[in-house]
Order: structure tokens, then sequence, then C-alpha cells
């Protein structure tokens, strides 16, 4: 006999656990199907996320004027989840082929209540089999919390799984003002960059044309939320390290090897267009070097590598490349100290570059190998979001969730400088 949907939200989270909800289907920008398949399950591999050209795989973007609406309809569908009981929480297991039918209902019951699975599924025999369809399931909500997809319930995946459900509504609520504020004056043609999947989109006209994955601010070292647009781009840049990083970084460096600054192409001079100076001149250990310039020459040294993307900001952040492009290979990627690097930023120049006279997508390794610096300024520049999106809702149904990694959730926190988290 077929469970009633009024039925099934009656039942207690002790017993079958599923869905009430109107369909996402139904109207795609108001709610959406949390149960979308995760992309492209096929190139998954110790990486979560990917850097690749998005155009023709129809996915949607992070943020789009439609975005504030597509929360919403989330929000509702969470806010039900939470009326209704919850989810079951899943003890530690192995949900696997040789787990007891109870085990793989009670997983089933699970990602029923969060509409991976329809809950009709419960009623019948494949309740307590790991099925090809409750694989796909589990895939999706790994994608949708920015896990590896694997399509196993492994212990990261469990831990997300058991995250309660007022929580997940909560975290949703709180992104509903940082959402709001992005898309105020949002153009057609944007960057965005969302600080807690360390992601980034470049977007036009609603559609994806590439994403990178990024690396984004440490947890000392928080990279800010901002908007702003793009203004120029700089190839072969020079490198003036900001107060912040000589002081923590370079100083002690040079003082525990004094070819540190010679290795690196660093020059010392006495204030903004001062003289160049010989640093051993200077007693480091009492002066403070804010008033000293350290510029690095371009180069492969270059703490930018090849090319870098400034938009008029109060926080001296830009995006960049990087020489040290192992960090891409990681999964938690908060290793900067504030500005943003991104993964095969020259596809990301191209984009950017588009239409700006003169320029081909073949010119980017040209001019990089002039080793001289060149700037273009960029007509009819694209808008740049940084934001802090611990939640969000997209047109194609799926609804996100990544972790709060500086601590700015119940914080009332829209735009701003995040302050550095100590204490971890």
């Amino acid at each position: 006999m077929p469970i009633s949907r009024r039925h099934f939200l009656a039942l207690s989270s002790a017993s079958l656990l599923g869905l009430g909800t109107k369909s996402f289907a139904s109207d795609h920008l108001t709610t959406g199907a949390i149960t979308a398949i995760a992309p492209n399950l096929a190139k998954q591999n110790k990486l979560a996320t990917h850097t690749e050209i998005m155009t023709g795989k129809d996915q949607a973007p992070m943020l789009t004027p439609s975005s504030l609406r597509a929360l919403e309809g989330a929000i509702d569908i969470y806010a039900e989840i939470v009326a209704g009981g919850g989810w079951p929480t899943l003890p530690p297991a192995k949900y696997d082929t040789k787990a007891s039918p109870k085990l793989i209902t009670l997983l089933r019951q699970r990602l029923v209540r969060e509409n991976y699975l329809d809950f009709q599924s419960l009623a019948g025999p494949e309740a307590g089999q790991l099925d090809p369809t409750m694989v796909a399931a589990i895939s999706a909500f790994q994608f949708n919390q920015g896990l590896i997809v694997s399509g196993r319930v492994d212990e990261k995946t469990r831990t997300a799984l058991n995250v309660p459900a007022d929580i997940r509504l909560f975290t949703l609520k709180e992104n509903h003002p940082r959402i709001r504020e992005h898309i105020t004056g949002l153009g057609s043609r944007y960057i965005v960059v969302n600080i807690p999947a360390c992601q980034l989109e470049a977007i036009e006209l609603g559609q994806i044309y590439s994403r990178h994955n990024v690396v984004a601010g440490k947890l000392e070292r928080p990279t800010p939320s901002l908007k702003s647009r793009v203004s120029d781009v700089v190839f072969n840049p020079y490198w003036n390290a900001p107060a912040s990083i000589v002081a923590r970084d370079i100083i002690p460096k040079y003082l525990a090897d004094p070819s540190y600054l010679e290795q690196m192409r660093i020059h010392v001079y006495d204030g903004v267009d001062g003289p160049e100076i010989e640093p051993s001149s200077v007693d480091w250990h009492s002066t403070s070097p804010d008033r000293f310039v350290f510029q690095q020459e371009p180069g492969e040294h270059n703490a930018l590598a090849t090319v870098k993307i400034n938009f008029p900001n109060k926080y001296m952040v830009y995006m960049h490349d990087t020489p040290h492009r192992e960090g891409f290979a990681l999964n938690q990627r908060f290793e900067s100290s504030g500005c943003v690097r991104v993964d095969q930023v020259h596809v990301l120049i191209d984009w950017v570059m588009h239409g700006q006279g003169g320029y081909a997508d073949s010119m980017f390794q040209q001019i990089i190998a002039t080793r001289q610096t060149q700037q273009a300024k960029i007509v009819n520049p694209p808008d740049v979001r940084f934001m802090y999106l611990t939640a969000w809702a997209t047109e194609d149904g799926r609804v996100n969730f990544r972790p709060d990694v500086y601590r700015l959730d119940g914080q009332g926190f829209v735009l701003g400088q995040p302050n550095p988290v100590v204490g971890l």
C-alpha cells in the first residue's frame, strides 16, 4: 500500500522519515530538486571540486539574480523538514552491500527526508538494499556538500548527513542577507568567488563559462567579502609585498638566511619611489618594516607568478596566479594571506580579456614569455563578488552547504574583513 504524503509527514523520527514537500521540479526558481544528480561523476577523484570550462554542461551558477528566490524556496522546504521532526542520526557503521537491511533502511530514511530519494521507495522491496539509485543519491549529497563524490558513506559523509536539520535551516537563513547583497547591482557578466567553497565561477548571461579551484585566505588572514569590478589585468607583475607579510614572513626568513631576498629577487626601497637600500644596513630587530617597500621582480619566483587581476577595494586584495600550484591539489585550500589564487588562471584571463582590442586567446603565453610587465585596462569589465556563502540554492535545484571556516554564521556578517580565527 503506498504511503500517503500526509501520513509520511506525521510519522515520528523514530519510524519512517521522509520529506513531505512540494516538488522542486514544479518551479525551479522557487525551489528546485535537491535530488539533482551530481554531474561529471566519471571525472571525480581525490579532489572534491575541479577546474574546468563549463560551456555546454548546463549547470547553474552559484549566484544569479534568481538566487534569492531559489534560497527562499529552500528555506521553506527545510522549515517543513524541521517541523516534521528532522531526520535520523546514522550510527558509526559500514554502509555497504554487507550492511544489514535495517541499517540501509535507516540510511534510506535519512536520504528520503532531505528529498534525495523519493519517499515511496521506503515502501518497496529495495528499502533495505544499497541499490544504484541510492548510490546516486549519496553521490548527489556529496556533491552538494563539496565532498569527494564516491557514492560511499565514508566518515566525512556520515558526519555531514548527521548535521541536524535545524542547523541546516539556520545556515540557509544566515546566507539570505549575503545573497541579497551580492545580487544587488549585479551585471550580466561577472566573476564570483565563494570563499568557503574555495571556488570561482566566470559567468555571462546566466551561464558559467569556467569554474576554478582557488586558494583563499588562511584562518588567521581571512579573505574579505566584497563587491567590485575588474579594472585591469597585469601580465608579468611586480609584487609589492604588504607590510603584514613583510613583518610576518619576509623579515624572519631574511634574518634566518641573509641570502633569502637575493634568491627571491626582492628589492628593498626606502619608501614609495625612494632609493633602493642594502637590507643589511638596517637593524630589522628594532626597525619597523612599514617605511620600506619590498618589491619582487617578475619571473618564476614572483609570488603572483604570471598575472594578476585588479579591482578597486579597500582591502588591497586581488586575484592572481601562483608559483605554488600544489595548493590546488588540496581539498582544504585556505593558505593565502587574503588574496585569491586561481587555478588555470590563463582560462579566466582569456575570458576577461575577450573583446579587448587586439587580444586573442593564444596571446597569453606569448605575453608571459616576454617577461615584460604589461598592464591592460579592461573595457566593459566584469563585476567581482567575493562571497562568504556557507549555503546557497541554484536554479538547477541543488541546495549546497559548506563549512563555516571563518566562524561568521550567527554574527550578522555580510560584507567586510573577517576577524582572524584564533583559538583553534
